[in-house]
């Protein structure tokens, strides 16, 4: 069991939380991730690890209530246990020699664009860092952004805080201006990754996107992760989940990330039958 020793509310969908899980936050690094099940009957959902404290023993997730999983998890309070916090899974994030990085997170992805940010900030490397929204109401750790970066550009969709637009407009900007930089990390929604690629790909800048497919078990063994990049055949949870985002086959991963949309919106209560036993 592990305990839950900090809970935050960042907006009206986004919560913190730190839970207790030494031997995880042992070995955890940046752009790794966890997979939690709050009982035995929970579903396993991957989630990435926003922060780590080695000496307390503690990791730190960031999660949006989109669903059934969220919504019990949003509901759990300090002291109470969940019941597996398995991990870190998949790889760390590979900075290799980079002296000059930008760092862009989207929505809810700046909680995992965060904590590459702030390795690559401790290790003396220059970073600079997008953080995209759709409006001033969501957004969230602009003062730890800030703390993990030389500058902060804060962007929304409506103009209401920072500048008014996306983070691709940033993001030539500052590329036409500099052309020292050599890394790029983007982490969001799959449109926005497949866009910030598209944008660097003219100047040639390595640029990282950590993808979020359909995930079950973690460890490669189930398939459901995979993804095409550079066209062959790679699964998210163990090959990655950093890739490539000039190779990523983003629309086929728009399409598999949305194959039970419209289950998911048209079936809340939902019960797997995984359970069932069959007869005959």
């Amino acid at each position: 069991m592990f305990k839950i020793v900090e809970k935050r509310k960042l907006n009206d969908s986004v919560t913190l939380m730190s839970v207790d899980a030494p031997f995880v936050a042992k070995k955890a690094q940046a752009g790794q991730f966890i997979i939690f099940r709050i009982d035995e009957q929970g579903e396993r959902i991957p989630l990435t690890i926003a922060d780590y404290d080695r000496e307390k023993g503690t990791v730190t997730i960031i999660f949006q209530i989109v669903g059934k999983s969220t919504i019990e998890l949003s509901e759990m309070n300090v002291g109470d246990c969940i019941l597996d916090f398995v991990g870190p899974l998949g790889n760390p994030t590979e900075f290799g020699d980079a002296k000059k990085a930008i760092v862009i997170g989207g929505g809810v992805g700046c909680a995992i664009a965060y904590p590459s940010a702030k390795a690559m900030f401790k290790a003396g490397i220059h970073v600079d860092m997008i953080a995209g929204f759709r409006s001033k109401d969501i957004v969230i750790l602009e003062d730890e952004m800030k703390a993990a970066s030389n500058n902060l550009y804060i962007t929304t969709d409506d103009g209401t805080y920072g500048e008014k637009g996306f983070v691709t407009e940033v993001l030539k900007r500052l590329l036409e201006k500099d052309n020292t930089y050599d890394l790029i990390i983007a982490i969001g929604p799959v449109p926005m990754m497949k866009f910030v690629s598209l944008a660097s790909k003219p100047f040639g800048v390595k640029t990282l996107v950590s993808l979020n497919p359909i995930m079950i078990d973690g460890t490669g063994m189930c398939g459901g992760c995979r993804v095409t990049v550079g066209g062959k055949l790679k699964f998210a949870c163990v090959d990655g989940p950093d890739f490539d985002g000039h190779e990523v086959d983003f629309d086929e991963l728009m399409r598999r990330n949305s194959f039970y949309k419209e289950r998911e919106a048209n079936d809340k209560n939902h019960v797997c039958r995984l359970g069932e036993k069959f007869n005959g």
